[in-house]
């Protein structure tokens, strides 16, 4: 019986079983710190308010994106297209530091933060706070601009996998 099964691992591995199963739209937070940018694919980001406007993003405290973001640095939230594959790719990790902007077409932002120019949407912001939580540390940002381009159609991960969204009614 796979209930049985589940019954016998640690919390954390039925977590991680478990949210494989909620698809979430894929972003690259980018960030200008200490005169250069900085990149990380993530899954990790929900809306937090609309009044004010902001976001949060998750951060594992190992990610190179951590030390910046936590000090204060104005950050950019890209969702993907899905067409975007090799963006994600790039900002996942292998690569490192300036050589994650080798895929996709960046801009700046007013902020300095950069941000991939045809992405679903860009979300500029100012960093407001954090807490740190585990292994990550939330971070909370007041969204100043946004830019959307194209239609809709984001990257998605899945089941650990990427996918593509089809909708289902109106």
């Amino acid at each position: 019986m796979p209930e049985l099964d589940i019954a016998r691992e640690s919390v954390a591995e039925q977590l991680k079983k478990g949210l494989r199963r909620l698809g979430k739209a894929v972003v690259v937070i980018t960030a200008w710190h200490e005169g250069r940018r900085w990149a990380m694919t993530a899954t990790a980001v929900s809306e937090l308010s609309m009044d004010p406007p902001s976001l949060l993003v998750c951060v594992n405290k190992s990610a190179s994106l951590h030390g910046p973001l936590t000090a204060g640095a104005p950050f950019c939230v890209n969702i993907l297209h899905a067409d975007q594959l090799a963006v994600s790719q790039t900002c996942a990790g292998q690569l490192k530091g300036e050589e994650r902007f080798a895929e996709g077409r960046w801009g700046s932002g007013a902020c300095g933060s950069p941000h991939l120019c045809d992405a679903q949407a860009s979300f500029f912001c100012e960093y407001e706070t954090h807490i740190e939580y585990g292994t990550h540390a939330v971070v909370i940002g007041a969204v100043k601009e946004v830019y959307i381009s194209g239609d809709v159609d984001p990257l998605i991960y899945l089941d650990g996998g990427y996918a593509r969204a089809t909708r289902l009614s109106a």
